[in-house]
């Protein structure tokens, strides 16, 4: 680090590491191919699940690309809430039956549609039983694009909205319509996400600095590392056929802004605090890299090396999304450690404008050098700010505050009593849109749902499995349709919503019928959309039960190797997970409770588990590292107490700003995300203002020098601690800044 600090704050080097930096950027700007950030959200099972081989022996039918689209006409709205379509036949008995002209304005829709159809045949008009709904299935060639299938889908509902009667409505549901109103609701996302991103860390830093230019430094070095792993992130998933789509993009902006932003100001607090006892801001800046420079890398590390452990998911969607944001950590790391001191220190004091940080020289008098608004520099007194009065509190009643802060985090985790994993077709959008909307009415007035699944079996036995779906609860009808490759296609509809507990519980039972079978018919396979949703559930269980404890692990041994310590690693590992239990618990209930949302999705613990402990382990890492730092000459337990009073302020502002920043998920109109937001924001607020600053601390008062078993104390005072005053200057640490006149 020594040999880095004094590259970045040379007179020329600094100065050559921002051409050299801003050339290398220009060079991968130019080069690398640009992020579409447009592509809806990929589904896919691994492909060893059963579904995975159903689609792979499909591709030797002639129809094998195949989509369906539904048509429904009404004079009635469609129901607005699930709970809307219990009562069916009172909600059914309300809505004004189809009219003479009506069925055939809709004859002549199917004709239309026929005509756009792979299988014109098919599209029949079926209307329910009061002839107050009608449906018209179209199948569609499924091989089209993101972009392809909303033309698809537009050019459908034109067709099927043309010379209609007068109050008679129309919706497109099914898989075509899912998935273009997916693919509309992304559409734009990508940019939104980053202004309103790059506005919210805009508007946090100046409120943390208090200047009008200081922040934009880092986050201009933010955005420049924000925009290169994006173009890093296209690259690799081209050349290595990695399926990055929009979601993935959008968590990645976030993190590299929110960890990037995290990492800056913690080093600028340190710079600053330098710069009120070094009259030279390359010298002050080289202690800083030499000193917070390890503890950023390492709390990095911890990250990066986290994400990484996705790589061992059997979900190709966390693959990718471990080595994207990895490879965005690992950016943000750089610009932070590599660019951001360069542009500091180029900058040299005018940066902090109004507040210039000076060299505070006791006089006789009681007064020193004057700050930067020419007005006498405060010398705060360490022991009167904020931060070193919640130290005070602690330290005096550890026992008292912990079992405070242990009762808040198990009274929050109570919110996870009732809660459920997976969420139907139906919830997994934000907005009600169409799709969503007209698969409500096909259940409402159509006994048979919207589930389907794809049954492959051998010729032979075809009818018998034909036979045997039918007698199975929940399936509506089973059709054999077209034969290859020694394979007969037998096509069902499940009673229930697409993905809803009802449809997977049918799958199941299938599934469970075939396996039972003697012969041929023992080795009849169950696919389709929701078979491959419903395995994609249970390999998204397995990941959980897999990563989890690595990712455990990881952490754990990075704190072991960095505190030298066996006690502290266990207590912050288990703090960081209590954290998230009560994080999860508090989301949970106001997810049910005022969002209305019916589960968590099923990759929502395994990422909220994942950025809360790597990032909640940060702010961990930075207050023990410091306590470590301040054991040397004061002690275990007067130690936590300075750690606290010194990082107090820029820890809590750097995670006020990761949680809001993770807020902005929502932006994009996905309930996964939203979820993760909202939970990882919960658990980083927590975290850093209950976790860090009561229970971690609490614990170390109340264990000593226990609390760094089995490292013993060295007690000593480096050269630059001598230099030092006792006072410290009269720094305040106790906010990114210190106090407004210094």
């Amino acid at each position: 680090m020594r040999t880095l600090a004094r590259l970045q704050t040379g007179r020329v080097s600094s100065i050559v590491v921002l051409v050299a930096a801003l050339v290398v950027l220009g060079t991968l700007f130019a080069l690398l191919p640009k992020s579409s950030g447009e592509t809806a959200p990929s589904m896919s099972a691994p492909d060893s699940a059963e579904s995975s081989q159903v689609a792979a022996l499909l591709e030797q039918f002639p129809d094998a690309d195949q989509s369906t689209a539904l048509v429904l006409f009404s004079r009635g709205d469609a129901p607005a809430t699930d709970s809307d379509t219990s009562g069916s036949s009172s909600s059914l008995a309300l809505r004004p039956k189809l009219t003479d002209a009506d069925i055939a304005a809709i004859a002549g829709r199917a004709t239309a549609l026929a005509e756009e159809s792979s299988a014109p045949q098919a599209v029949r008009p079926q209307f329910s039983d009061d002839d107050t709904v009608a449906l018209l299935v179209v199948p569609v060639d499924g091989e089209a694009t993101t972009d392809g299938v909303v033309e698809q889908a537009d050019a459908l509902r034109e067709l099927a909205r043309t010379d209609l009667p007068d109050g008679l409505k129309v919706w497109l549901t099914g898989p075509v319509g899912f998935q273009a109103d997916t693919a509309n609701s992304f559409a734009g996302a990508d940019l939104r996400l980053l202004l309103i991103t790059a506005g919210v860390v805009a508007l946090l830093l100046i409120v943390t600095y208090r200047s009008p230019v200081l922040w934009l430094v880092p986050l201009t070095v933010v955005a420049l590392g924000d925009g290169l792993a994006r173009f890093v992130v296209s690259a690799v998933a081209e050349a290595a056929d990695i399926p990055v789509d929009a979601s993935i993009l959008g968590i990645l902006s976030v993190l590299v802004f929110g960890a990037g932003t995290n990492y800056a100001l913690l080093l600028i607090a340190r710079y600053r605090e330098e710069l009120l006892i070094e009259p030279d801001p390359r010298a002050a800046m080289r202690t800083t890299v030499s000193g917070a420079g390890p503890a950023i890398l390492a709390s990095g590390s911890t990250v990066a090396l986290s994400l990484l452990m996705l790589l061992f998911a059997s979900l190709a969607g966390n693959r990718a999304l471990g080595i994207a944001c990895a490879i965005g950590i690992a950016i943000a790391l750089a610009m932070t450690l590599l660019v951001l001191p360069a542009a500091l220190v180029v900058c040299r004091r005018g940066l902090f404008w109004p507040f210039i940080p000076r060299v505070v020289t006791p006089t006789l008098g009681g007064s020193g050098e004057t700050g930067g608004s020419g007005a006498p520099a405060r010398r705060a007194d360490a022991g009167h700010t904020v931060w070193a009065r919640i130290g005070g509190l602690v330290a005096r009643r550890p026992a008292r505050v912990g079992a405070v802060a242990v009762l808040l985090v198990a009274f929050l985790a109570l919110g996870l009593l009732g809660s459920r994993i997976g969420l139907s077709q139906t919830d997994k959008l934000i907005g009600d849109p169409e799709s969503v909307r007209g698969e409500r009415l096909l259940s409402l007035a159509f006994d048979q749902g919207g589930g389907q699944a794809t049954i492959l079996a051998k010729d032979a036995v075809a009818d018998d499995a034909a036979e045997l779906a039918s007698s199975v609860d929940g399936v509506a009808s089973a059709r054999p349709g077209e034969s290859a490759g020694g394979w007969t296609r037998i096509d069902v509809t499940l009673a229930g919503e697409p993905q809803s507990d009802e449809v997977f519980t049918g799958i199941r039972d299938l599934r469970a019928a075939y396996a039972d079978a003697d012969g041929a018919l023992h080795d009849t396979l169950v696919g389709g959309v929701d078979a491959n949703a419903l395995d994609q559930d249970a390999a998204a269980a397995a990941d959980r039960a897999l990563l989890i404890p690595l990712i455990l692990g990881v952490v754990f041994v990075i704190l072991l190797l960095l505190l030298r310590s066996l006690v502290a690693p266990i207590l912050l590992i288990l703090s960081v997970v209590a954290t998230f239990l009560a994080s999860l618990g508090a989301g949970n209930w106001l997810f049910q409770h005022v969002l209305g949302f019916a589960a968590f999705d099923t990759s929502v613990v395994l990422y909220s588990f994942l950025f809360l402990v790597a990032l909640g382990v940060d702010y961990n890492i930075f207050l023990s590292t410091r306590a470590r730092e301040e054991r040397a000459h004061l002690g275990a337990r007067e130690g936590m107490r300075e750690a606290l009073t010194r990082t107090g302020g820029v820890i809590t502002s750097a995670g006020i700003l990761l949680a809001a920043v993770f807020v902005v998920l929502g932006v994009l109109p996905v309930v996964a995300l939203a979820q993760i937001g909202t939970i990882v924001c919960i658990g980083v607020l927590l975290d850093t203002l209950v976790v860090r600053t009561l229970l971690v601390p609490a614990l170390a008062f109340l264990l000593g020098e226990r609390f760094w078993w089995p490292s013993r104390r060295h007690a000593h005072r480096s050269e630059a601690d001598s230099a030092r005053p006792d006072d410290d200057s009269g720094r305040d640490l106790s906010s990114p800044l210190g106090s407004p006149g210094a």
